[in-house]
């Protein structure tokens, strides 16, 4: 987990660009399968949803420019994904964090704790064979897609 600081930069778009830059030297280091983002949703100011969404925009970017496939997953989701209740605090989310990947984490970087978050609700939806259905269990489709988990 890390984190960029973009505080010393005060170019709007030059923060853009180095967001941009910045995860895509991510990707290229770890050549990852898959990108997951957190939607934005409703905030208090406007301004602060406006600058979040842009910055978005460029990590997106720079994962499809790549073929990375992105999938957005809303924070509630993560929050009970991680917690199991979607109104937990970011301090909630960081302790199961913690608890579960037995790591230590810094507790002035929440956001990017929030980050690990919904990647790691993304690896829970993308290993649950009944995610995404809508109550039905659709082992047919999972076992058409994994035939080496079958046991003969």
């Amino acid at each position: 987990m890390g984190v960029f600081d973009l505080r010393k930069i005060t170019d709007p778009f030059e923060k853009l660009a180095n967001i941009f830059a910045g995860i895509g030297e991510l990707i290229e280091e770890h050549k990852p399968d898959e990108l997951a983002v957190e939607s934005p949703f409703y905030g208090k100011n406007a301004q602060v949803i406006l600058k979040l969404g842009r910055a978005q925009g460029a990590a997106i970017t720079a994962a499809i420019v790549r073929g990375v496939p992105v999938t957005e997953y809303a924070p509630r989701k993560a929050k009970i994904a991680i917690c199991g209740n979607g109104a937990a605090s970011k301090e909630q989310v960081a302790m199961m964090i913690q608890k579960t990947l037995k790591v230590d984490l810094d507790p002035k970087y929440l956001d990017a704790t929030d980050a690990l978050a919904i990647a790691l609700c993304h690896h829970y939806q993308m290993t649950n064979p009944l995610a995404g259905t809508t109550g039905k269990t659709d082992w047919k489709k999972f076992l058409e897609n994994n035939p080496d988990r079958i046991k003969k």
